[in-house]
């Protein structure tokens, strides 16, 4: 059983073991260029959850096994995957006549960057030669030559001698440096916001850009803090102001009341969908290949209609995210995990037209409203518009034994 398989089928095999003890599970149990250890390595590693990549990152860094280096090479490139760039991995070790280059990073904008990963800066990097793989691929028109830059991605914080190294070459305005516990503090920024103008400000912060005047590296900063302390909109912020105003779902209790069980609720999206599920951002999940995404979002106990009502904002880029994909979900939390309903985008989306909206100068969204009266639930719409009877989307009661935690 390979490895993507064992972790989707016994996880619990997989979960405790150190990166070289799964490394060892897989092909001949030695990482290679171009070998069967180094594709279902790679393939697993799609599945696990982030926690899990940092602590493999802190395992190649600090027990320096045998390929080490090599392997902390894929999980870089992960991270990459996991921040939204489209990675074509390198070689672990040069050939000649070939670019030697760890990875390439590339944006929908069609920016492109050429990736070196390194466990230590004790020795001195060769920028001409990283220069040179940004040349090779520049004249076989792999990557523009306006829109391409290098990252140096570094396991150690004590870069101070490799910075003034790259601040005195030619490359200087070509290349950027990053320690590895950095780029991961980064994803996991972009899992805690899901605007997608955010997040192209946080992949901005890995391209080269002249910082004479600060402006944008502040609204860099703000906007991406601003954001991820921001909990969900349909529990933190003020009444919205929607259409019809006296259909406003009444708020009670504490403005500001936190509820967070996305994970939680994306655990059991697994078993209902029968596959492994990877955050995307706060609200949004993936299948490792695309081919299914949710968004998923959680709601408090309102008291506007029923029984137990709840209150969820739909957002535009939502739908956008949903249509990028083969099968997609729209969930919602209700109250708890346990209580969670699905619905395939092909019977949701039609219902979007009928919903309150709240419409501002910079945004809109629909509003998502659900209430139960005695054992039926229901999807409550616009006056004219019949309400829909959802009962049968609620996912069935969680069982033992399921996959564990993200």
């Amino acid at each position: 059983m390979g490895l993507t398989e064992l972790w989707k089928n016994e996880r619990h095999q997989l979960a405790d073991k150190r990166v070289h003890q799964v490394i060892a599970f897989a092909g001949t149990g030695r990482l290679a260029d171009d070998n069967d250890t180094s594709r279902e390595f790679r393939e697993f590693l799609r599945h696990v959850p982030t926690e899990t990549l940092a602590q493999y990152v802190d395992e190649c860094l600090e027990a320096g096994f045998q390929d080490s280096g090599l392997a902390l090479q894929d999980v870089v490139n992960q991270i990459g995957q996991r921040l939204g760039f489209v990675v074509t991995d390198g070689r672990y070790r040069g050939r000649h006549g070939t670019s030697g280059h760890d990875g390439l990073w590339r944006l929908a904008g069609g920016h492109a960057i050429l990736v070196e990963v390194k466990t230590t800066d004790a020795y001195r990097i060769d920028l001409n030669t990283l220069a040179g793989y940004r040349r090779t691929l520049i004249d076989s028109a792999t990557i523009p030559a306006d829109k391409s830059s290098i990252l140096i991605v570094v396991g150690r914080q004590d870069t101070g001698d490799l910075e003034a190294q790259i601040r005195g070459s030619r490359q200087a305005w070509d290349v950027r440096l990053i320690s590895v516990g950095a780029l991961l503090r980064l994803l996991r920024l972009k899992e805690a916001v899901e605007d997608p103008d955010t997040i192209q400000r946080i992949h901005a912060i890995l391209i080269p850009q002249e910082f004479t005047r600060l402006d944008d590296i502040v609204d860099i900063a703000f906007s991406t803090a601003e954001e991820a302390q921001t909990s969900e909109p349909e529990i933190d912020t003020p009444a919205p102001v929607v259409s019809e105003p006296s259909e406003t779902p009444e708020r009670t209790g504490p403005k500001f009341i936190p509820v967070k069980f996305h994970d939680k609720c994306a655990t059991r999206l697994e078993v209902v969908l029968s596959t492994t599920l990877v955050k995307v951002s706060r609200s949004t999940f993936s299948s490792p290949d695309q081919r299914i995404r949710v968004t998923c979002s959680i709601s408090k106990k309102h008291d506007f209609a029923g029984d137990e009502a709840y209150w969820f904002a739909f957002h535009p880029y939502y739908l956008d995210f949903l249509k990028g994909s083969e099968q997609a979900f729209a969930a919602f939390g209700c109250g708890s995990d346990q209580q969670l309903f699905v619905f395939p985008l092909v019977d949701f989306e039609p219902w979007l037209a009928d919903s309150y909206m709240t419409k501002r100068e910079d945004r809109f969204y629909w509003h998502v409203q659900i209430y139960r009266e005695g054992n039926r639930w229901y999807l409550k719409r616009r006056q004219q518009a019949p309400e829909v009877q959802i009962t049968r989307y609620l996912a069935p009661p969680s069982l033992e034994g399921g996959p564990t935690s993200r």
